[in-house]
């Protein structure tokens, strides 16, 4: 074999998983999952023996698959507009005021954290997917540590609209409080969104199924909350949203009030909605983001009494 010839081989073999490299790391995207929990912190989301959580190891099976590298966190006190530019997404899966240490323990975010959090999403550049509790985060005039008993919630029964916290405003929509976990039913109002069109009609599971409000008006609603025949005075209300989907400025926004329970994490249907929010976020996929709220969920704006 000719020497030259030679040398050129293995100077290709060298070069090209460099190359392979650099292609992989770009169609990688990186995202956040925090999972501070200032109230109430979930079992899925707890370190056990120093290990990860529940939803952590299930992201590390889902990262490579998908094409995410996933950086896990529970330190509020890094949030910054350095820190933020790391990733093109995060993930919250978080609970309380996130600026009070709180339940576990862990350092909370500043005020100037959540404002860069905040004015990145506007500005287009990270993705924000929220999870379950991610609605029970940055109660509108709650701030403190901890979770607050049932006779302090009595402000979340009321719509606050264009007042409600910022956090709440650039989410869609705020959690009131929830029955018991249970059998019950979601309405699929857009089998077309990324991750959607593989669930049929609707979706019945047992979950911890949150009761919300506030909801933003530009929402492009996935799942809808079929209220009828649930147990529990936190459903005696409409139907309402608990998936959607929002642009927030020039900024990405998706949420699922699902994500309790740990077979549910195990589901297909939650990874194919998982996936499909978190290529949306990232900019991997484009979607039909026109608002239907008043078509999926009309008496959206109704709330259940309060809790007696």
């Amino acid at each position: 074999m000719n020497l030259r010839y030679l040398r050129t081989l293995l100077l290709a073999a060298a070069i090209l998983p460099l190359v392979a490299g650099v292609a992989r790391s770009e169609s990688t995207k990186r995202v956040l999952f925090f999972t501070k929990s200032s109230g109430y912190e979930h079992q899925v989301i707890k370190h056990v023996d120093g290990g990860p959580s529940y939803a952590e190891k299930v992201l590390q099976k889902l990262g490579p698959k998908h094409g995410f590298a996933f950086t896990f966190s529970k330190d509020g006190s890094k949030f910054g507009a350095d820190y933020l530019k790391q990733f093109d997404a995060v993930l919250f899966y978080t609970s309380g005021d996130l600026m009070s240490v709180g339940k576990d323990g862990s350092p909370a975010m500043s005020a100037e954290g959540k404002q860069a959090l905040l004015d990145a999403i506007a500005r287009g550049e990270l993705g924000y997917v929220g999870l379950h509790s991610a609605s029970d985060s940055f109660h509108t005039g709650e701030s403190g540590s901890g979770n607050p008993p049932q006779e302090k919630r009595l402000g979340r029964y009321r719509n606050n609209g264009d007042k409600s916290d910022p956090y709440i405003l650039c989410l869609g929509g705020e959690f009131i409080n929830h029955g018991p976990q249970q059998v019950a039913t979601a309405r699929v109002a857009d089998p077309h969104f990324p991750g959607y069109g593989e669930l049929g009609d609707a979706l019945t599971v047992m979950e911890e199924w949150y009761s919300l409000k506030d909801f933003a008006p530009n929402l492009r609603v996935q799942l809808v909350m079929e209220t009828e025949g649930m147990e529990g005075s936190d459903y005696q209300r409409p139907p309402y949203p608990i998936a959607w989907a929002r642009m927030h400025g020039k900024g990405r926004v998706a949420f699922n009030a699902m994500g309790h329970r740990e077979d549910v994490w195990d589901s297909e249907a939650f990874e194919s909605m998982l996936v499909g929010m978190l290529s949306w976020a990232t900019g991997r996929v484009d979607a039909d983001v026109t608002p239907n709220l008043q078509a999926a969920a009309p008496q959206h704006a109704t709330i259940q009494p309060p809790r007696k």
